[in-house]
């Protein structure tokens, strides 16, 4: 089993860092586009600000359609943000020529907007949440640390959008299928591409991913049948509360795989083994009991067959969507997060120890 050591990734100075600066300034802007510091918190207008850089991607409204994604067309990167090779104590080494590498480029390219259910398996997959620094942002940094198997936290991006421990040469702007940008709890567009869209302030946070296991999953036997069907997972709204933090408050999100009665055990014990990806299951054959009312009907994703001679019976894992789900309920001003099953794939094995 890899194991890799993060020391300083959740220590107080990272809490510093979420909340605006103790200098003070005053700043006044009208009609300021999303990824404009003005709008990136309601403290950022009346309070400090951050430094910012003045060198940024030019604004394209939330209601225009976006541009296609070309592969050799990128907006410039301003030079405080170049993706840099950073060496700490325990920093993983990641080799070069990795298959997650050559996908995520093929996603930066537009070439792959699909799901990543069942994509690169033996590695760790990731969902993504972007809000503004400032209150919003410290609450969902709690809400993850109270809420572990709904949002086990694998990495977070305070003033840049690359995640080096956990990936080579990757952007979290381009590097994500699918996105989808929320303004006061409602989602206002889905997009291939976020640099437009992203807060010249973002804290970027990085959730592993049941889809994690995929790969432990079919190596052990046990088929994943909306892979085999080309199709999303299906993810459902539940009755179990998570624990609230600040602002933020709503219910666990689940996802859902048909497995075999004879392999349920396995499954369990297969999935137990991947905390950082949710773990094993909350809840096995009964949807009722966690307020589920019709399986052939998911809040996200798509329904999927179950094989009838394989005697299959569903089986629900906490959700990476969980956070979606709670960004609406708390009508959080702005954010963006991977659409429900486009993950962003790291280049770390999907047995990596946090601990």
């Amino acid at each position: 089993m890899t194991k890799i050591l993060y020391l300083q990734r959740y220590r107080s100075p990272l809490l510093l860092l979420l909340l605006p600066p103790l200098t003070t300034t005053t700043t006044t802007t009208t009609n300021a586009p999303p990824h404009h510091a003005a709008y990136s918190s309601p403290s950022s207008q009346e309070g400090p600000q951050m430094p910012h850089e003045a060198d940024k991607a030019p604004f394209m409204s939330p209601t225009q359609n976006p541009p296609l994604k070309q592969p050799s067309t990128h907006h410039k990167t301003p030079s405080s943000l170049t993706n840099k090779e950073e060496s700490w104590f325990g920093a993983p080494v990641i080799p070069t020529g990795l298959e997650t590498q050559r996908f995520r480029q093929e996603i930066r390219r537009g070439l792959y907007t699909q799901p990543t259910n069942g994509k690169c398996p033996g590695y760790l997959q990731c969902n993504l949440v972007v809000l503004p620094q400032g209150p919003e942002a410290f609450d969902f940094l709690l809400f993850c640390q109270r809420n572990k198997k709904a949002c086990p936290l694998i990495e977070v991006c305070y003033g840049h959008p690359h995640p080096n421990g956990v990936a080579r040469q990757a952007d979290l702007r381009t590097d994500v299928p699918k996105y989808a940008i929320y303004e006061n709890g409602k989602l206002i567009a889905e997009v291939t591409d976020a640099t437009d869209y992203w807060p010249d302030n973002a804290v970027s946070f990085l959730i592993g991913c049941s889809f994690t296991y995929d790969g432990a999953l079919l190596k052990a036997g046990i088929p994943l049948r909306s892979a085999e069907q080309g199709k999303n997972v299906p993810m459902y709204n539940t009755n179990l509360p998570c624990r609230s933090a600040g602002s933020l408050s709503g219910n666990m999100v689940v996802s859902m795989k048909p497995i075999s009665a004879l392999h349920i055990a396995k499954e369990v014990e297969v999935t137990s083994r991947f905390p950082h990806a949710h773990g094993g299951p909350v809840c096995v054959g009964r949807p009722e009991a966690i307020g589920v009312a019709d399986i052939h009907k998911p809040d996200w994703g798509d329904a999927v067959e179950f094989d009838p001679l394989c005697n299959e019976i569903p089986v629900f894992h906490a959700c990476g969507v969980t956070p979606q789900s709670v960004l609406m309920k708390s009508r959080v001003p702005y954010a963006i997060t991977h659409s429900a099953g486009h993950m962003f794939i790291t280049d770390l094995p999907s047995d990596t120890s946090f601990e």
